[in-house]
């Protein structure tokens, strides 16, 4: 009998072992994000987001559908989270905010963005905070932003004389001129940024039109270049490999952009040289003086300098010019809504001035054009790449450090729980039921910059930038397409959303040439 009990005891004792094996097993790998069906060995959901003849983030998006707002990924050997709400979105961006905000490296950001010297690419840490904190006092403060109001105004304005011009001297009887206006977007936001930093203003109707093209052509190919996917980036072991090519192209474009801030740089020593008294300065200027004795991390007083300049002005005129693209475009293939910021614009400006940046805050129904273009079209649909640094728990689900982390921005704007016909333009939306929700990181289902101490530095820039500049645009020139046929709005993704084909519209003066040309009368 004792035996017999024994034995009782011991069976007892091993069930209950295997029992609690089993559910700690069963448990943990409920804790743990779903994974995506699909994946393959070695390259894991390669082929689904980056073979897809869609975007992206609407493959992502569809299987958030399937699998709910956060789910796994394997993008080659690293394993990524996807999220798609904003109740996981603010967990994020509060209290998993330092946890998720570094970079992964990746081949872009290293030969792009001088090894990591680009602050938006480098990892979290005391290099990163210090960068952005020079930037952000130095370039896009409020009282910064104020002294380069008058550069904004008068680029503006310069481009509206330009287009005037080549209305006038247009052949044909046409009373309209065609305008492609994606490069023309992209031309205003260019000079704006290049005098803020660097000084510098081309004009395409001058000798200048040769290196503004080519300026244009190596920052876009800076944007295009840093959202392509790179093999050896899922695959390490085949980072030697340059299938696609992409890493010869990144090299070549990395030259040129150094070619051409290096020049920009050594002028402005020269100066610094020759006019010690110089008293209105741009960005160089600033880092050329403020930047003496910070730590660099090892990094040359040069290359920090080449590698922030770089990055902030592709990321101004990139971001910037495509978001006015698509406000454009949706107004053009939504007249009704275009004839209310026209209506808007006569109602509080008139036709007897310019708009200016004081008349932004009367235009509401304008604002609310952005502000839907944004949550339909973000510029970037994804947050940028980041990555766990540390264990812990997101949503109920353990996270392992090194994950990757990706927001599908675009997916969290089309949540039907909170935007009612979330596919349609409703600008009305940000008047009633959405009218207390803003663009800056505090309202998390809306998030167009990003979220979190790692959010675009450059949203009042961005935004102030894309009200002027249609304001002014549909101020001065009646605009519409060629048949009054709809804009095709297929999107073409890198690291930013830009429309697929070119935006040609048909433009018109409807203010006098005095107006147009006031400080020259």
């Amino acid at each position: 009998m004792v035996l017999t009990i024994q034995y009782l005891v011991v069976a007892i004792v091993v069930i209950l072992l295997i029992s609690h094996l089993v559910k700690r097993a069963t448990t943990g790998s409920a804790r743990k994000p779903s994974e995506a069906a699909g994946g393959w060995p070695l390259i894991g959901h390669l082929h689904l987001i980056g073979g897809s003849t869609e975007p992206p983030y609407i493959t992502l998006g569809t299987l958030a559908d399937k699998y709910g707002p956060i789910f796994s990924i394997r993008i080659g050997v690293h394993p990524a989270v996807v999220v798609s709400s904003w109740e996981l979105a603010k967990e994020c961006f509060t209290t998993l905010d330092v946890v998720i905000s570094s970079r992964p490296k990746y081949t872009a950001a290293e030969i792009l963005g001088y090894k990591y010297a680009n602050f938006g690419f480098s990892p979290y840490g005391e290099f990163w905070r210090e960068m952005r904190k020079i930037t952000a006092s130095e370039l896009l403060s409020s009282t910064r932003f104020e002294l380069f109001q008058d550069i904004r105004h008068s680029e503006i304005q310069s481009s509206f004389k330009e287009l005037y011009r080549a209305w006038a001297d247009k052949s044909g009887g046409s009373p309209y001129l065609l305008v492609e206006m994606k490069q023309w977007f992209g031309d205003v936001n260019l000079n704006v940024i290049l005098r803020m930093i660097s000084g510098k203003r081309y004009s395409s109707k001058s000798e200048d039109e040769q290196q503004v093209r080519r300026i244009r052509r190596v920052f876009r190919e800076f944007f295009r270049l840093t959202g392509l996917f790179v093999v050896g980036d899922a695959i390490p072991f085949l980072g030697w490999f340059d299938l696609g090519g992409e890493v010869k192209e990144m090299k070549k474009t990395a030259l040129e952009m150094d070619i051409i801030v290096s020049e920009w740089l050594e002028e402005h020593r020269q100066k610094r040289d020759s006019d010690e008294s110089k008293t209105e300065q741009d960005f160089i200027d600033v880092l050329l003086s403020v930047l003496v004795g910070v730590d660099l991390a090892g990094y040359d007083l040069d290359t920090v300098i080449k590698a922030t300049c770089t990055m902030l002005i592709a990321g101004a005129t990139d971001t910037t010019a495509v978001t006015m693209t698509w406000a454009l475009s949706l107004l053009l293939n939504n007249r009704q809504a275009l004839k209310k910021v026209q209506d808007e614009l006569d109602e509080h400006v008139g036709k007897g001035r310019l708009v200016t940046e004081a008349d932004i805050n009367k235009l509401v129904y304008l604002q609310a054009v952005v502000k839907e273009t944004l949550r339909l079209y973000p510029a970037g649909p994804f947050s940028g790449p980041r990555e766990f640094t540390e264990n812990c728990t997101l949503g109920g689900f353990n996270i392992q450090a090194g994950t990757r982390f990706m927001l599908n921005i675009w997916k969290l704007h089309r949540d039907p729980r909170i935007w009612s016909n979330p596919l349609e333009f409703q600008p009305e939306r940000f008047l009633n039921t959405h009218a207390s929700v803003d663009l800056k990181g505090q309202h998390f289902e809306l998030l167009p910059f990003g979220g979190g101490r790692r959010s675009c530095p450059g949203i009042s820039f961005g935004l102030q930038m894309t009200h002027l500049a249609l304001a002014s645009l549909l101020q001065a020139f009646e605009i519409t397409t060629p048949s009054d046929g709809q804009v095709d709005m297929s999107a073409t993704f890198g690291l930013t959303n830009m429309k697929t084909t070119p935006l040609e519209v048909l433009v018109r003066p409807v203010l006098s040439h005095q107006l147009l040309f006031v400080d020259e009368v």
